[in-house]
């Protein structure tokens, strides 16, 4: 792949007619659509137009193609119904709630037949993005960054790209309809109704939320202190930048031992990736709810749900001074320096590792608090520092005897 991006550039052809074809090739192999392929591939696309280096330009092509050809290794075409409905924003949240691929792709070409673009259908995809605390965040954070790679590659991709995008929201797990998050419903539906987009800061205490208040609560603590706070008349950009507070000091307080432990229950394999959604989902919360006002509360209440999940897991004894970041310009390159040789063998880790630094600095760029911004800098610093056990094969064998004595 490199031997062949390196021609393409040396014979003066646009090597990004190779990333869209490979998205061609690769959108219909995906059994269950969207996978992290797109996303990061968005994200390298971003580091190939800001950098002029060619290692660093052909870096990026090769691992945005690698990845999907990853993901795909060896999978069928899988085709999508070539049908046509006329479109209907309520038939298809329906038909994905349903989990009604054929329906909903049948709807999607209908509208891509009617004119309608990525910029037509975002409003819709995000309300079915977040309809549900779905995929762990991913399912938000897969409409963002579909929307940039279409913005980045053109209309050659917008089609093959939503077919993919809307077959992952189809399929995506519902994680609020499980134990851990059963309450989000019934939380979401107590939450006052309002004009979200044009909420005031408010002068009581509880409008003015921090950090600290959903630190170390659990699910149920962070959702009812979120509600609260949403109630006492606190702005959603406010609730936004203490939620995503929260979840930066999940990341930077992130308890190691969880990752290489061996004896411990299925429900404690808890690593570093389980703390970096926390901060990509708020990533795609601000800007998909700064764009559709509408959606901040699922968007604020499902950031709760990350900072109570990950509060315990996390290890009070890391000092945010060993990992305080006092020069943002040689962090940012050391960051780079490790995203463009990462040396991971797995294409999940090095998109991580590449979603997280964007989404970080984007946040950063966008406006936080000096408080906020420096927990989230020294987070993202212990994440890129700190070692990431691939493989738990003690604890596999561990875990699966004692989930198989327990059958009849």
């Amino acid at each position: 792949m490199a031997r062949e991006f390196a021609r393409l550039i040396k014979i003066g052809s646009d090597p990004l007619r190779a990333v869209a074809a490979a998205i061609l090739w690769s959108h219909d192999r995906l059994e269950f659509g969207t996978t992290h392929a797109y996303p990061a591939a968005a994200g390298w696309l971003a580091l190939y137009a800001r950098r002029n280096e060619p290692e660093a330009r052909l870096i990026s092509l090769v691992e945005a193609v690698g990845h999907m050809a990853w993901d795909v290794l060896r999978e069928p075409v899988r085709p999508f119904t070539s049908e046509e409905r006329p479109f209907d924003p309520a038939a298809f949240l329906g038909a994905v709630e349903a989990e009604d691929e054929v329906a909903a792709v049948a709807l999607l070409r209908g509208a891509l037949a009617q004119g309608l673009r990525f910029a037509d259908l975002e409003r819709v995809l995000t309300a079915a993005a977040l309809r549900h605390y779905a995929d762990f965040g991913h399912s938000l954070i897969y409409v963002v960054h579909t929307g940039r790679l279409i913005e980045r590659l053109g209309p050659e991709v917008e089609a093959p790209l939503l077919l993919a995008l809307t077959r992952s929201l189809v399929y995506a797990y519902r994680e609020d309809r499980i134990p851990e998050f059963r309450r989000y419903a019934a939380v979401l539906a107590d939450w006052p109704p309002g004009d979200w987009g044009e909420a005031d800061e408010g002068d009581s205490e509880a409008a003015r939320p921090k950090p600290a208040d959903f630190f170390g609560r659990s699910i149920n603590e962070a959702m009812r202190t979120a509600l609260e706070h949403a109630a006492a008349g606190a702005a959603p950009e406010a609730l936004f930048r203490a939620l995503i507070g929260a979840n930066a000091l999940n990341l930077l307080r992130y308890d190691t031992r969880y990752q290489e432990r061996t004896d411990g229950p299925v429900a404690d394999n808890v690593g570093w990736l389980s703390f970096t959604h926390g901060i990509t989902f708020a990533n795609a919360v601000r800007e998909q709810c700064r764009k559709h006002p509408e959606f901040w509360p699922q968007g604020l209440l499902q950031m709760a749900c990350f900072a109570g999940r990950n509060a315990g897991y996390t290890d009070p004894e890391v000092a945010l001074e060993a990992w305080r970041v006092e020069d943002l310009a040689a962090f940012d390159a050391a960051c780079l320096d490790r995203i463009f040789d990462h040396g991971e063998r797995d294409y999940i880790f090095s998109a991580h590792l590449l979603k997280t630094y964007l989404a970080a600095r984007e946040e950063v760029e966008a406006g936080l608090p000096p408080e906020i911004e420096t927990v989230l800098m020294a987070a993202v610093n212990r994440y890129f520092r700190s070692p990431l056990k691939h493989k738990h094969t003690r604890r596999t064998a561990h875990q699966a005897l004692r989930f198989v004595a327990l059958e009849d």
